[in-house]
């Protein structure tokens, strides 16, 4: 069954409106504009359409304004999906996977503003959008038949790759969640020094901001690590499958330039375009790693 093309523009809309929520929830942190409409929520400053304009509030409420019109979208996409091919086993778990977790992130995000939060609940938030993301992208996959265009019912996975691929995707999380920390208590140049705080390799971190900024930087270099394992599994393994052999060898290039830009942003001292690309790198990775899974349960077991 081919679906219908509108279909398929409204979730490609989808996924890009939910990829601009995440790179403007992050434009939002680093540049300390989440304030930029004091205390009120849904409106800005008192007012349903601020009158004064400035750098902050320009930041906080067009986040806002993308933010709630994406979530229009996500819902109108859930149900037309889940309509025209809600016999997808997929669609139905992704589509409610979508709303949910936009709603959530949105009533963190307004529960911030409102009452505030601790650092560690509000690193969830970026977080808990990833999901929302992912969730979103899959289902456009799905609409747009990409497991059939790459056989993706006949590929045979190996319980090694398997395991290899559940595991990385779950601590990608552990990742996403640790440098969300780092931006949440401000321990982006904690350490100004890479890839050690000091050149002493056998000193600990001295106060809490070092020990958030150090975990973050040791938990990103287990997954450089542990994709090029991935990596070289593939390419050794997988030669014949072209979507497990490419999708790894892609992983593992976006990771190593999620690595670069965020040795550069301690190096150039918080530059915020090389913040912007460090999130949309993590963002990047994270939607293919899902696919992956998406491929995985799908696969029959290599023998």
């Amino acid at each position: 069954m081919r679906y219908n093309k509108y279909l398929k523009w409204f979730a490609v809309a989808s996924t890009v409106g939910m990829l601009l929520i995440l790179l403007g929830g992050a434009l939002v942190t680093k540049t300390d504009s989440g304030m930029g409409c004091g205390r009120h929520w849904p409106g800005c400053n008192g007012q349903l359409i601020p009158d004064e304009i400035t750098p902050e509030v320009l930041i906080e409420f067009s986040h806002r304004l993308v933010t709630g019109a994406v979530g229009i979208f996500i819902v109108i996409l859930a149900v037309w999906s889940w309509k025209a091919m809600g016999h997808i086993r997929e669609t139905k778990f992704l589509a409610s996977m979508a709303v949910f977790f936009l709603v959530l992130q949105a009533l963190i995000g307004a529960a911030q503003v409102l009452w505030g939060q601790g650092d560690f609940i509000l690193a969830l938030h970026f977080g808990i959008s990833l999901i929302s993301f992912a969730s979103v992208l899959l289902l456009t996959l799905l609409i747009f038949e990409v497991d059939k265009k790459f056989d993706a019912d006949t590929l045979h996975i190996g319980l090694k790759m398997k395991w290899h691929t559940i595991g990385v995707s779950v601590y990608s999380y552990i990742v996403v969640y640790t440098g969300a920390l780092v931006r949440h208590t401000e321990s982006g140049l904690a350490c100004g020094e890479w890839p050690l705080c000091r050149n002493d390799v056998f000193e600990l971190p001295r106060n809490l901001f070092e020990w958030v900024q150090m975990s973050h930087r040791v938990a990103a270099a287990i997954i450089i690590i542990w994709l090029a394992i991935i990596m070289v599994h593939a390419i050794r393994n997988y030669k014949d499958q072209r979507v497990i052999y490419w999708g790894w060898i892609i992983a593992f290039i976006i990771v190593a330039l999620q690595a670069t830009t965020g040795m550069l942003v301690v190096l150039t001292k918080l530059n915020l375009y090389i913040a912007l690309l460090h999130s949309l790198f993590i963002t990047l990775l994270f939607g293919l790693l899902t696919y992956m899974i998406l491929l995985v349960s799908r696969s029959r077991l290599k023998k």
